[in-house]
């Protein structure tokens, strides 16, 4: 096992841990201050009161594990020749470091202020246009060329920064809004964290693969508690920062240069793969707005149609609903590569209307009826 293997593993690990042996007390300390969200309203799913601060424990899990096992120049420097190949394919990436952990942070007191007082929708918004503005622009981490996608190859600088301020938006929201059902955003989180960190891995990207991989071990840690019953939930300062980390790993996916990957993945057009990995959550965010402003509401407005709603309505269960959505994730990121020799159109077209015919299958069938 080589540096960069070593540093992978490790740093899962230190995550996985730190969210295991930490996330106890932390339920306890909740349950003490009421710090949790109590049943009731008609779209809660939960019947007692669960804390909802659970990210609080995921966000000092990925800052301390990320932190720790990313390489030191100082250490690079003085002749260890692992540690110098190590800094050798971290690339401009070593420089994002400071840009995502300010971020997170920044993003982390929002999650918690909306988790334990609510939050302005105005105040959250512009909260949310910083952390892009530092994301996208002070870091650069943005798309500049969508790879002959609908027939755009490089973007101009304004469309770059506008487009990857969407995507950042979308993806954050997108992640917030599947958190409904015991083990979903978490388990959704996962598959995608180790999907990136995989590809980063056999691309050589030493930086973008530990924070995929620290992600992955914290969220692997985080289902021990959150699987149904759960015992807590992540709350917004969980899954704001889960989906801000997709943000980025998803943007930096698309902006590879393939000729570092395998010979087999070459071919594979890197925003489909990257809009793949993340299928399920911009599929039923999409659908529910759409849903939402058919019926004159706001698409903002919380509501029951969500698609794990409608599992549930079919009678699968909370662990049988986020089953199901996890089989669907791994069949669209599978397709992906099975049509990566596909011209990136027509991959798009299959991909995007299975997707979507998969997503919207459930609302063929009938409601079971209530005994």
């Amino acid at each position: 096992m080589n540096t960069f293997q070593q540093t992978l593993l490790f740093s899962a690990l230190t995550s996985f841990a730190v969210v295991l042996l930490t996330m106890p007390s932390l339920i306890k300390v909740a349950r003490m201050k009421h710090l949790v969200d109590e049943p009731g309203e008609q779209r809660k799913l939960h019947h007692r009161s669960v804390p909802t601060i659970g990210g609080i424990i995921l966000f000092a899990a990925i800052i301390f594990s990320y932190a720790l096992w990313f390489p030191k120049g100082e250490v690079m420097a003085d002749g260890d020749a692992g540690y110098r190949e190590l800094y050798r394919l971290m690339g401009t990436a070593y420089g994002d470091f400071k840009f995502v952990i300010a971020a997170m942070v920044l993003l982390f007191f929002i999650g918690v202020k909306d988790d334990i007082i609510g939050f302005s929708p105005v105040k959250k918004l512009v909260g949310h246009m910083i952390v892009a503005y530092i994301l996208v622009v002070m870091a650069g981490i943005r798309i500049t060329d969508m790879r002959g996608i609908l027939g755009f190859y490089e973007l101009p600088y304004a469309v770059s920064v506008a487009f990857s301020f969407f995507v950042y938006v979308v993806v954050v929201n997108a992640m917030n809004l599947i958190d409904g059902v015991d083990g979903l955003a978490g388990g959704v989180g996962l598959i995608a964290s180790i999907a990136y960190g995989t590809w980063f891995y056999l691309a050589g990207e030493v930086s973008l693969a530990l924070l995929s991989f620290v992600l992955a071990g914290a969220l692997a840690a985080f289902l021990v508690f959150n699987t149904h019953p759960a015992r807590v939930f992540m709350g917004d300062s969980g899954s704001l920062i889960i989906g801000a980390i997709l943000a980025v790993l998803a943007m930096k996916v698309v902006e590879q240069d393939t000729a570092r990957l395998p010979v087999k993945l070459r071919q594979l057009p890197t925003p489909i793969f990257a809009m793949s990995v993340l299928a399920y959550p911009l599929i039923d965010t999409l659908r529910v707005f759409v849903v939402r402003m058919v019926k004159g509401t706001s698409p903002f407005t919380a509501d029951r149609n969500h698609i794990h709603h409608r599992l549930l309505a079919l009678g699968l269960g909370h662990r049988g609903t986020a089953l199901a959505i996890y089989v669907y994730a791994l069949s669209i990121i599978g397709l992906s590569l099975v049509t990566r020799k596909w011209h990136p159109n027509i991959g798009l077209m299959v991909l995007g209307s299975t997707a979507l015919a998969l997503a919207l299958l459930p609302f063929a069938w009938p409601k079971q009826a209530k005994t």
